[in-house]
């Protein structure tokens, strides 16, 4: 085996490639990254019965040829090549890498030993890269990350004909969001509960404007994924597959409140930047509390004899005058989700942060005692349902007919003032 590749471009390819890597392999083969030359393209994979991830990259093949090398090595090597092409050779149970001045021999893993990934042929559809990172990343803050019941570690995604329905819980917030996507088949009922982590690393890589193929391996009859089957999203020559979990998610329809008492309807940007301010003197015990008036939300949170904060926003309001309270990052959490409906993408990096989007944060609940909904309301302005009600006989409350493609059910926290 012998090709040249841009530095970057393999660096990129590898590092992607090693995050579906094994942490503890379960035999030393496991931990290898394969190397497959040929034409004029380079294919790098790795597989370990859960999880297997592909891309394909553009390269000048001398001898086409396979390898398989420790792959964290190689990512640790890729990142820190100094600024030339990069050439790759093959010979006596060596891969030889050299890029300028420097010069890398890895010794190979048995091949023979390497089990093969998977080839899922059962197409179901397609989805725009872009409308399934930002789905994602406001769904995936919901699992919990608690290994002790796997259901929860999930995405549970509803293919229902043209509309796609991914949702997450840990039991204190549930996150669903709604989105429109080409089915194979238009009459497709189907439901796959996928690792959170594996449609995370999804939406890192996916784009707007570029397809991602959705494939079930060895569907059923009636188009569901088996609880022991595989998913495969496939876009931009990268394909990432996952072992589905088997089990049976929660039916989070039936958790979502018909009506709410009261609701709330406040300035996206001032009330996120307002609660992340007053947050900063919270502790893990401490929770944040909000007091609605009528036209006003005072914001508060404190620490046990070290620090407090108060802070207030406009707010339109319908509804009684009262107070409900949240886990910060659980509220924080639901309103950066909320926010990405305005935005329609995900922040371009971990620790980038979303801008201030041009809209509002719909927040309805009954009690100090009962969840809360969280939602986005397109503009500036409060709609109706924001207002508060006229008329001595009229019902102070709003009916959920119009919930919208993303909604984020959070339990309140008791507090002795909210109560």
């Amino acid at each position: 085996m012998k090709f040249r590749v841009e530095r970057e471009v393999l660096g990129e390819a590898v590092s992607w490639v090693a995050r579906a890597l094994p942490t503890r392999p379960v035999v030393p083969v496991l931990s290898g990254l394969l190397l497959h030359a040929d034409g004029d393209t380079l294919t790098l994979s790795c597989f370990d019965y859960e999880v297997s991830a592909r891309v394909q990259v553009p390269a000048e093949v001398g001898e086409p040829g396979t390898a398989l090398v420790p792959g964290r090595l190689l990512a640790d090597i890729t990142r820190s090549l100094p600024p030339a092409e990069a050439e790759v050779t093959s010979a006596s149970g060596l891969v030889m890498l050299t890029c300028g001045s420097a010069e890398f021999a890895l010794v190979t893993l048995p091949i023979e030993d390497y089990p093969q990934p998977p080839e899922l042929t059962g197409v179901v559809g397609t989805v725009d890269g872009g409308v399934l990172a930002t789905a994602a990343a406001q769904v995936v803050p919901s699992a919990s990350r608690d290994d002790t019941l796997a259901m929860l570690t999930g995405v549970n995604m509803d293919f229902d004909g043209h509309k796609l329905l991914l949702a997450a819980t840990d039991r204190y917030r549930l996150s669903v969001r709604a989105v429109s996507w080409d089915p194979a088949d238009p009459a497709v009922r189907a439901t796959a509960l996928v690792p959170a982590r594996t449609l995370a690393d999804v939406a890192r890589t996916m784009r707007t404007g570029h397809p991602v193929t959705i494939a079930f391996g060895n569907p059923g009859a009636d188009g569901a994924a088996p609880a022991d089957g595989m998913i495969s999203f496939e876009g931009g020559g990268r394909r990432l597959t996952a072992r589905l979990i088997g089990a049976e998610f929660i039916r989070y329809d039936s958790r979502f409140p018909k009506s709410f008492d009261a609701c709330a309807e406040l300035p996206a940007g001032a009330f996120t930047e307002a609660v992340r301010r007053v947050s900063l003197v919270a502790d893990r015990a401490t929770p944040v509390q909000l007091s609605f008036r009528r036209d006003m939300v005072v914001i508060e949170a404190q620490s046990d004899g070290r620090a407090r904060a108060v802070e207030s926003v406009p707010v339109s309001f319908a509804g009684a005058d009262q107070a409900i309270a949240f886990n910060p990052q659980y509220l924080l959490d639901g309103l950066a989700a909320a926010a990405l409906t305005g935005q329609g993408r995900p922040p371009a990096g971990p620790d980038a942060e979303p801008a201030a989007p041009a809209g509002r944060i719909r927040l309805e609940f009954t009690s100090p005692a009962k969840p809360a909904l969280i939602s986005w309301v397109e503009g500036d302005k409060p709609t109706a349902a924001g207002e508060a009600p006229t008329g001595a006989g009229e019902e102070e409350t709003r009916q959920l007919t119009d919930a919208g493609p993303f909604r984020y059910l959070v339990v309140p926290v008791r507090t002795t003032r909210s109560a």
